[in-house]
């Protein structure tokens, strides 16, 4: 496995360990709008490393060493971790943008982040095929991808289940955006499935703020 990202997993395993058995410890570190409009810019980078369960952590991390690999392995370490923080911020910042009136509105986890590395994973190998259960049969990564930002879109939309569906589309957008910075070849992997994303990205954006319930 990448060093680097054997250094995130076990980052992430013990501080959520740390916070499923300290409350105090996992409150302090929390996403929580109020306290980040309050000075404690610090939650939208440490909340990034907690997870409410063991399930929840174990997803974001399988996620991050399937797609990871192939981000490390086509950028380099530095260019990932960029990538990830950068993922990792961006859903912080959106999800801030859209709760912003909401005090109390809490999250956590690596779902930014590891959004923004999927999403880089896709551009660059858009005809990579994901087996998503229930459903028997590979899906291409553009599919995937595009069929994602939609859920997420509609997810946000309409408050479905807890999950922090702004977070998601926060950091799919950091991993679109670096991504295409980085290394602005990939447009010619899919043309038009870069394009539709950038379209959806793009309306993010500029009417985000329409979405909020």
């Amino acid at each position: 496995m990448n060093k680097i990202i054997l250094g995130i997993i076990i980052a992430n395993v013990l501080a959520s360990f740390k916070g499923f058995e300290d409350v105090n410890f996992f409150n302090k570190f929390k996403f929580q709008v109020g306290k980040i409009l309050s000075g404690e810019k610090i939650r939208m980078l440490t909340s990034g490393f907690l997870h409410a369960d063991w399930i929840h952590l174990g997803f974001n991390m399988y996620a991050l060493y399937i797609f990871g690999r192939s981000v490390a392995g086509s950028f380099g370490n530095s260019s990932f971790l960029i990538i990830y923080f950068a993922s990792l911020l961006a859903g912080s910042m959106y999800s801030l943008s859209q709760h912003k009136n909401d005090y109390y509105y809490s999250a956590v986890g690596a779902s930014g982040a590891v959004s923004g590395i999927v999403f880089s994973a896709i551009m660059l190998y858009p005809e990579m095929e994901l087996m998503m259960l229930p459903i028997p049969i590979p899906i291409p990564g553009y599919i995937f991808g595009m069929g994602y930002l939609l859920y997420s879109i509609y997810g946000m939309k309409k408050q479905l289940g807890n999950i922090g569906h702004s977070a998601h589309l926060g950091g799919a957008i950091g991993g679109y955006v670096v991504t295409l910075l980085l290394k602005p070849e990939v447009i010619s992997n899919n043309p038009t499935m870069i394009i539709v994303m950038g379209a959806i990205v793009g309306g993010l954006l500029f009417f985000g703020d329409k979405l909020e319930k």
